[in-house]
């Protein structure tokens, strides 16, 4: 569905992006790709390994309305991947963090159905789902807008859904690169929040894959929650840094032990499908009779049942120390 088609990427140049782009570039015939983000040295280096002639590198914010609006002219599809992520900055930092990841999200919509743009992704994350911290308060706004849109749009064609999952291996903040280092340094101990701390657990590709399938699936306003493993992060320490004892630090400022993808209050309008859920919007879109147990594909789902969780702590599905290594090999 993406041949011919002019797709932009908000925060492009970040790993997921990258990932993005090349996966498009090798599987499809896009007219325009474009890649929208505020970091000129980023996007000179991601221009050394992706110039195909499609490429378009658009330097802006997305707290710029005006400047969104003028990069999304004849686009398609739009992924929106730019906010600021790391949960302590954005607890010392919270307006910087809403400006970015409210107000951006306010804009992306705004601009897309300005353009009349096909269909916009937004990613989303753990944290979103019964947040403790600000990130997680930003990225549940910004859901909320996102669902939201598709009463917005009115009679225009712009659709607007969210994909939200859990912590990408080996990703910039991941905790993968800072075990590899610590090893690699020598060190003799490897910190750790707290020993019983556990993630779900996604590689980059799966998440690309996700959200290019959730294009197809989509009618507007769902949230896409992909059936993922979990993993504790005493494992993660023993496959990067094996045979290091750990040391418990603490849980850092806004921080959870265990993250949830499907809240419990949510059951009531959650469907399980085959290889992932959906979280129906709890408002009711003006015009428009959705029925959200199948999707535009013709794949179909059951309602979850009453008090259902999709929590890292209870997940069925755990990685092993081997299975994490295998699991980022793919």
């Amino acid at each position: 569905m993406f041949d011919n088609k002019s797709i932009l990427i908000t925060g492009g140049t970040g790993s997921f992006g990258k990932k993005y782009v090349k996966t498009l570039l090798d599987r499809y015939q896009p007219n325009r790709l474009i890649i929208y983000s505020r970091d000129e040295l980023k996007q000179y280096e991601m221009q050394q390994e992706f110039d195909a002639p499609c490429m378009r590198y658009f330097i802006g914010d997305v707290r710029d309305k005006d400047r969104l609006t003028q990069a999304m002219r004849d686009v398609d599809y739009v992924i929106h991947a730019a906010a600021l992520k790391q949960v302590p900055a954005a607890e010392y930092n919270p307006m910087e963090c809403i400006k970015t990841n409210i107000h951006g999200a306010e804009n992306v919509i705004s601009a897309a159905i300005a353009n009349d743009v096909k269909k916009v992704i937004a990613l989303s994350t753990d944290k979103a789902a019964a947040p403790i911290n600000l990130y997680g308060a930003t990225k549940l706004a910004s859901d909320k807008l996102f669902v939201a849109a598709n009463n917005t749009v009115g009679k225009g064609p712009t659709r607007f859904s969210v994909v939200r999952y859990g912590n990408v291996v080996g990703s910039r903040g991941s905790v993968v690169p800072l075990f590899q280092k610590k090893a690699a340094e020598g060190a003799k101990t490897i910190p750790i929040t707290h020993p019983d701390m556990t993630r779900f657990w996604i590689t980059l590709q799966m998440g690309v894959d996700f959200v290019l399938k959730n294009f197809e699936r989509m009618h507007g306003g769902e949230i896409f929650v992909p059936k993922i493993p979990s993993v504790c992060i005493t494992d993660l320490a023993e496959a990067y840094a094996p045979g290091i004892p750990t040391e418990d630090i603490g849980i850092r400022p806004g921080e959870k032990l265990h993250e949830v993808m499907c809240p419990a209050d949510d059951s009531y309008h959650t469907f399980e499908y085959h290889d992932h859920f959906v979280i129906a919007p709890s408002i009711k879109f003006f015009g428009r009779e959705l029925h959200f147990d199948k999707n535009c594909l013709g794949e179909t789902a059951t309602l979850v049942a009453p008090g259902f969780e999709y929590q890292s702590g209870s997940n069925p599905d755990f990685l092993t120390v081997e299975q994490i290594l295998e699991f980022e090999r793919g």
